[in-house]
C-alpha cells in the first residue's frame, strides 16, 4: 500500500456509514487490542473554539516537558496533520502501516457480517494506536461531531473533559434546540474526570451541569469578568485571567481570550490532577501557540487575513474582531461554505462589512456551495459581489481590486483555508 492508496481506501470507508453509533468503532478496537485504554486524555468539544483550545493546552504540556498527542479535525494543510505528537505529524510509513492493520480489523469484522467503521472511525483508531506506540503522556483528543455518539468517546481515561463554545450546528444530526445539542456535546463527560467549560448561553449550561451532576463530576466555568485584556491587535495579544498575569498570545480575534482563559483553566486542573506546569512553561506555551485558519494574517501589503468563521456564532465574533482591529480599512471578503451549514445567516452577519465581495466553491468538497448560489445570496446584503471560477482566480481579483493600505479577508469553510494560504504564499514568494 502506498500512502496515496492509504488515504483512498480511508476515504472509501465512508461507503460504510450506517447509523450514528459508537459499536462500530468499538468492535474494530476491540480487534486491535484496545491501544486507547493504555492511554490518558483531555477532551474536548463544542461548537467554536475547540482547535484552539486544544493548540493552547498541547502547546503548554509540550513545553513543560511532556510528550504530548493531538488529535484534529478538519485538517487545513496536510491529511497528515490530523494526528501529531508534540507538533510533529505522523509519518507516511506510520500511516500506511496503520492503515494496513486497521484495514485487516475491518475486513475480519465485514467477514464475520458486523458493520464495518467509517473513515473517521478508522482513522480515529489509527491516532490511538500510533499514540500508544509513542507512549504519549496526555492525548488531546478533539471530538469529530458532537459528543456522546462520537467515534472519540470509546475512551475511559479522561482527566478534564472540556466543553468550548456551544452554538447550533450539525441541527440534523445532533437536535434542533440549543440544550439537546449541548446534551449530545457534554456526552463526553465521564465518571472520574473534571469538567472545564466555557461560560455557555443558558440552555446549554443546563445540559452541561446536568450531566455532570449526573457523573458526580466537579464543574469548572470560565468567568469572563475575570479576564482583563491588556493589548488587542493582529500583532500579538496580552490578557490576565485569575493569578495568570500579562499572558502574551499570537493569535488574533476577540474571541481568543476567552479561548485562552478556557484553556488555562484546563491547564490549572491539570495541575492540580499531579501534572508539573510551571508558570514560566505555561506563559511560553501561550506564547508559541500557532493555529492557522484563525483570524490568522498570512501576507502584508496588502493584509490578508484567513478565517474559519461558519456558523452564526463564529460569524458574531468574526465581525467584532474585523471592527475591531481592521478599522477604517477597506475591506474585500472572499467566502466559501459548504451547503449545509447556515451559511445565509453567516452571510447577514458579515458581508455588509466589504467594500466587495468573491465567492468561492470549496474545492473537493462534495457538500460545498456552488460560488455563484452563494454569490445570489450575498447579493440580498451587498450587491457588489462576483463569483470566482476557483480560489487562485478569486485571489488574483482580490489582489488586482486591493490596494496597499487594504485588507483582503478570506473566511468561511475551514476546508479551503488551507489551499487558499498555499496560493497567497506562492503569490507573494513565502515558502510554506
Amino acid at each position: 500500500m502506498t500512502y496515496e492508496e492509504a488515504k483512498t481506501y480511508l476515504a472509501d470507508c465512508n461507503q460504510y456509514s450506517g447509523e450514528f453509533s459508537v459499536e462500530p468503532i468499538r468492535n474494530l478496537l476491540s480487534l486491535l487490542g484496545n491501544p486507547q485504554d493504555q492511554l490518558t486524555f483531555v477532551h474536548i468539544a463544542g461548537t467554536n473554539g475547540k482547535g484552539s483550545v486544544l493548540a493552547y493546552v498541547s502547546t503548554v504540556l509540550k513545553e513543560a516537558g511532556y510528550k504530548v498527542g493531538r488529535y484534529i479535525s478538519p485538517t487545513i494543510f496536510s491529511y497528515r496533520e490530523r494526528i501529531q505528537v508534540n507538533e510533529s505529524y505522523i509519518s507516511r510509513e506510520d500511516l500506511i502501516r496503520l492503515t494496513e492493520k486497521v484495514k485487516a480489523a475491518g475486513d475480519q469484522l465485514l467477514a464475520e457480517g458486523r458493520q464495518h467503521p467509517t473513515m473517521f472511525e478508522m482513522e480515529t483508531a489509527i491516532a490511538f494506536l500510533y499514540f500508544a506506540e509513542q507512549n504519549c503522556d496526555l492525548v488531546v483528543l478533539e471530538v469529530g461531531m458532537g459528543g456522546r455518539l462520537d467515534a472519540t468517546n470509546v475512551i475511559r481515561n479522561t482527566k478534564v473533559a472540556v466543553l468550548a463554545s456551544i452554538s447550533m450546528d450539525h441541527m440534523g444530526f445532533l437536535g434542533n434546540t440549543l440544550g439537546e445539542i449541548a446534551e449530545h456535546k457534554a456526552g463526553i463527560i465521564k465518571s472520574g474526570c473534571t469538567v472545564v467549560s466555557a461560560s455557555q448561553q443558558p440552555e446549554a449550561a443546563v445540559s452541561v451541569r446536568k450531566k455532570a451532576e449526573q457523573e458526580g463530576c466537579e464543574l469548572i466555568c470560565v468567568e469572563p469578568e475575570k479576564i482583563k485584556i491588556e493589548k488587542r491587535g493582529l500583532e500579538g495579544q496580552i490578557f490576565s485571567y485569575k493569578e495568570h498575569a500579562q499572558v502574551e498570545i499570537a493569535l488574533a480575534g476577540e474571541y481568543q481570550f476567552l479561548n485562552g482563559a478556557l484553556a488555562l483553566e484546563v491547564l490549572d486542573e491539570l495541575k492540580r490532577k499531579g501534572y508539573e506546569i510551571s508558570e514560566e512553561a505555561l506563559k511560553a506555551g501561550m506564547k508559541k501557540t500557532v493555529w492557522l485558519g484563525r483570524f490568522s494574517a498570512i501576507a502584508r501589503d496588502p493584509l490578508f487575513i484567513v478565517d474559519g468563521a461558519h456558523n452564526r456564532d463564529a460569524a458574531r465574533v468574526f465581525r467584532d474582531s474585523v471592527e475591531r482591529d481592521l478599522l477604517g480599512k477597506r475591506l474585500i471578503f472572499i467566502m466559501g461554505v459548504l451547503a449545509d451549514k447556515e451559511y445565509e445567516e453567516v452571510v447577514r452577519q458579515t458581508v455588509s462589512l466589504a467594500a466587495e465581495v468573491i465567492t468561492v466553491m470549496t474545492p473537493d468538497n462534495p457538500r460545498a456551495l456552488p460560488a455563484e448560489e452563494l454569490a445570489n445570496t450575498v447579493k440580498k446584503y451587498n450587491s457588489h459581489v462576483q463569483a470566482a471560477e476557483s480560489l487562485a482566480a478569486a485571489v488574483d481579483l482580490a489582489y488586482e481590486k486591493a490596494e496597499k493600505e487594504d485588507a483582503i479577508v478570506a473566511f468561511g469553510s475551514l476546508s479551503y483555508l488551507g489551499e487558499m494560504t498555499r496560493l497567497v504564499w506562492k503569490k507573494t514568494g513565502r515558502e510554506e
